[in-house]
């Protein structure tokens, strides 16, 4: 074996620097030849640096990687001083991309673990979880360095590569979950669509995910690790006729984090942009193209980089209820709500609500929330067509089940993201049926505000409230059941929310396709 130090500044030997959110490329780490390297043979470089406080976004490394080489490993470490009150300390994400280059869309992505591991390792028949297996092959590869948050006094790092020499194993060949499962028909299923496995920064494996998921009672889950694909290949042996498993990303930005719900299996979406970059529209058009949705996650999230700053022209859904309930869900709550009123005054597209658990490692309950979507069966394309058009309600358990309809005086009917089609001042029926909410109370919600609150439904839990309302007074209605509360006016922790219905005579419009933020 052997070592070589290597020093680098930002500052000193910058290269390139691109785009609203920079990327910085620092002078180049070479090997010798592996020409005449033996089998199993390690050489190794270690390099040093300093970010300061306001580094760019990115920063990639280059590595000359010779040919003859089986593996690269890579380490690192970086300090965390403490810092005064107020100010955020150092965390650096690490990821690699290979010989095809750093461009944006990830030709060259080979795997990104953020900072849930401090070393990673890419061969042909093998890697690291939340990275790619396959070749390594000649020529520059880019480690990729995230200063996701730096101390004033500047964030100091070191980088330890290892490279092996040797004849490469076979890569595996990839096998996907099917994009069907049994199903019941047209029926309503239990999803959760914001998981994270050991791929990411997760703690828990697939087979663990799918034994919670099939324990909450759950007929699909979606893959979401962050900023890789690299799970889909290891879920096809937990799916089965019982749970189908949809596949992939968060795409965790510098401005908010959005799923790629549903893509077709091997889809890796690019995250390195922000909202002034308008880059967003291209890869949300991608997401789509790939066969899934764009989902904007916790958009009212209060750690850094969470909150969502790309607006919602690209949604096809929002995630307004993200793992227990919390005060920032009870604001993205009303803000959807807001959306609503603003889609209702301009005859717009309206965007539906979803809940997902988020869930990382334990104590986070797979399947607390859960969406429950009417679908026509349980196929990935009919589970995402029912979320898309907002045919769904969000239930904090498999415990919890919600019937909610509005009902003319002529036979006229339509259920949760439907409209009833009857002139203004017909009067209308509302009507919730609901099971599994012990204590809860039912708020019935329009374009006004609450226009009903019902008594507490009985320690049985289940009950059922009528409303009787015009397409005047309520242009739309939907309904919240809500855990007691002990003190005073406030509305109590979320049990479960429904997408509305809306009423009046006006053309249907469709739930939000995504088409028109005008981003390129």
């Amino acid at each position: 074996m052997c070592a070589d130090d290597h020093d680098q500044e930002i500052g000193r030997r910058a290269l390139l620097m691109t785009g609203a959110a920079a990327a910085l490329t620092l002078g180049s780490v070479t090997f010798a030849s592996g020409a005449e390297a033996a089998d199993g043979e390690q050489r190794t470089r270690t390099i040093r640096g300093t970010l300061p406080a306001g580094s760019p976004d990115y920063v990639y490394v280059p590595v000359e990687v010779p040919p003859g080489v089986r593996e690269i490993r890579v380490a690192y470490t970086y300090d965390k001083p403490s810092v005064p009150a107020g100010n955020p300390g150092n965390a650096l994400d690490i990821g690699i991309f290979d010989a095809h280059g750093t461009g944006l869309g990830g030709r060259g992505f080979r795997g990104w673990s953020g900072g849930a591991r401090s070393e990673f390792f890419v061969r042909a028949d093998d890697a690291t979880p939340g990275y790619l297996p396959g070749p390594v092959t000649p020529g520059t590869w880019h480690i990729a360095l995230g200063p996701y948050t730096v101390a004033p006094q500047g964030l100091s790092y070191e980088i330890t590569v290892t490279l092996t020499h040797g004849e490469p194993g076979e890569t595996p060949r990839p096998v996907y979950p099917p994009a069907r499962a049994k199903g019941r028909g047209r029926a309503w299923y239990r999803g959760d669509c914001h998981l994270h496995s050991w791929y990411s920064d997760g703690r828990r494996t697939p087979a663990e995910i799918a034994a919670l998921a099939r324990a909450a009672g759950l007929d699909f889950v979606n893959t979401s690790d962050h900023n890789t694909n690299s799970s889909h290949p290891h879920w096809a042996d937990q799916a089965g006729d019982d749970l189908l498993i949809l596949l992939g990303e968060e795409v965790t930005t510098r401005n908010g984090h959005v799923l790629a719900l549903g893509t077709d299996p091997g889809t890796f979406v690019d995250w390195r942009y922000r909202a002034r970059d308008h880059r967003f529209g291209r890869f949300a058009h991608a997401i789509r193209r790939a066969g899934g949705l764009v989902v904007p996650a916790h958009p009212h999230a209060t750690c850094v980089g969470c909150a969502w700053k790309f607006g919602f022209g690209e949604a096809d859904a929002v995630e307004v209820w993200n793992g227990p309930f919390t005060p920032d869900d009870e604001v993205a709550l009303a803000a959807w709500d807001a959306m609503l009123v603003a889609s209702v005054r301009q005859g717009r597209e309206w965007i539906p609500a979803m809940g997902n658990s988020d869930a990382h490692r334990p104590p986070d309950a797979v399947g607390t929330p859960q969406t429950v979507v009417l679908a026509d069966d349980l196929t990935r394309e009919a589970v995402q067509e029912g979320i898309r058009a907002g045919r769904s309600y969000v239930a904090e358990s498999r415990h919890v089940s919600l019937t909610f309809t509005a009902s003319g005086g002529r036979g006229e009917h339509a259920g949760i993201g439907e409209r009833l089609r009857v002139s203004e001042d017909t009067p209308v029926t509302v009507r919730l049926e609901a099971s599994g909410v012990p204590r809860c109370t039912a708020r019935l919600v329009t374009d006004q505000g609450v226009l009903l609150t019902s008594d507490p439904f009985p320690v049985s839990g289940s009950g059922v409230v009528e409303w009787r309302t015009t397409p005047a007074y309520a242009a739309y209605v939907r309904a919240e059941l809500r855990h007691e509360t002990a003190a005073g006016p406030l509305p109590g922790v979320m049990a479960a929310f429904t997408n509305p219905i809306f009423l009046g005579p006006e053309q249907p419009w469709e739930p939000a396709s995504g088409t028109t933020s005008g981003e390129g």
